[in-house]
């Protein structure tokens, strides 16, 4: 890992606090005991998602088995898969009074299944919950397993969304139980045998990539199918974790997106503040009307 560099903090990564409460929102996560990537991730966006009631499901505990470089979720031995977090989290949904629905969760390498079939029983308690919702899940790897894949992807989703997260050559320093060829046949599994189902996935720019490594990347999700791409800036969520490498200015971040444009990739969000979830609802609606960009 580079030394730890106190860098400046640019202009353009200074977030305005939204003047509208987000308590609402705070209560109903607390009243269901539900977890939220927003929180255990240490997002940006929070407190704007959180104004407008919106989240992102954080399920299967909030203990990951694995350590990657640049994420805070805690890294241990998870407690036992809690049998009533589904509906928990439905009803969540529900109170939110959310139309699309995005789930991800900490790794399970400890479970058989990766945490396949809670995944899926998430994804059924919201079609009870909340019929005319759409339902996208973030999802680790799965350790490369189609039958977990099929599970998930036999649940209902709209969306399926697997993080690449970096660049291929970065993989060995910020992702070590991860693999690039892995995450890439996951993709290709989803796309090839769930053709219905919008195939999502993206990277953070800032942990040490250069701009022709970005491409490759752009170039490797074009060619498993991937429809729908997300480009953010990394930020240090603590200093246990990785130094931020350089700060992306925004129109590099717009040039990301015309390359993606150009080679054929269906939508493109790019930009410092953008992450895997956020705006999901907005993308997803962009998507459907034949957007590109947002």
């Amino acid at each position: 890992m580079a030394d730890k560099i106190k860098r400046k903090f640019p202009s353009w990564l200074r977030k305005v606090v939204p003047a509208t409460s987000t308590d609402r929102t705070i209560n109903i996560l607390a009243s269901q005991r539900i977890h939220t990537i927003c929180e255990s991730a240490r997002c940006p966006n929070k407190s704007e998602c959180f104004s407008q009631k919106k989240a992102t499901f954080l399920i299967l505990g909030n203990i990951c088995t694995r350590s990657c470089a640049f994420c805070s979720v805690r890294q241990g031995v998870p407690l036992p898969v809690d049998s009533t977090e589904a509906r928990r989290i439905a009803h969540g949904a529900f109170q939110l009074g959310l139309k699309h629905v995005v789930i991800t969760s900490v790794t399970r390498d400890d479970l058989r299944d990766g945490g396949a079939n809670h995944f899926a029983l998430t994804v059924q308690a919201l079609e009870d919950r909340l019929p005319d919702a759409s339902v996208e899940v973030l999802t680790p790897d799965f350790e490369g397993f189609s039958a977990s894949l099929d599970i998930v992807c036999k649940s209902g989703i709209d969306i399926f969304n697997h993080n690449l997260e970096t660049a291929r050559r970065l993989y060995p320093t910020v992702r070590p139980e991860g693999d690039y060829e892995r995450s890439l046949s996951v993709l290709q599994y989803v796309r090839d045998a769930y053709p219905h189902v919008l195939i999502k996935s993206g990277i953070m720019v800032g942990l040490g990539e250069n701009d022709h490594e970005v491409v490759e990347v752009l170039d490797d999700l074009h060619e498993v199918g991937c429809d729908i791409v997300t480009i953010g800036q990394y930020l240090q969520p603590c200093m246990r974790k990785r130094n931020v490498e350089r700060f992306v200015i925004p129109q590099l971040f717009s040039t990301y997106a015309d390359y993606a444009k150009k080679i054929g990739i269906r939508f493109i969000s790019s930009g410092p503040f953008v992450r895997s979830s956020y705006n999901a609802e907005a993308v997803y609606e962009a998507v459907q009307t034949g957007g590109s960009v947002l």
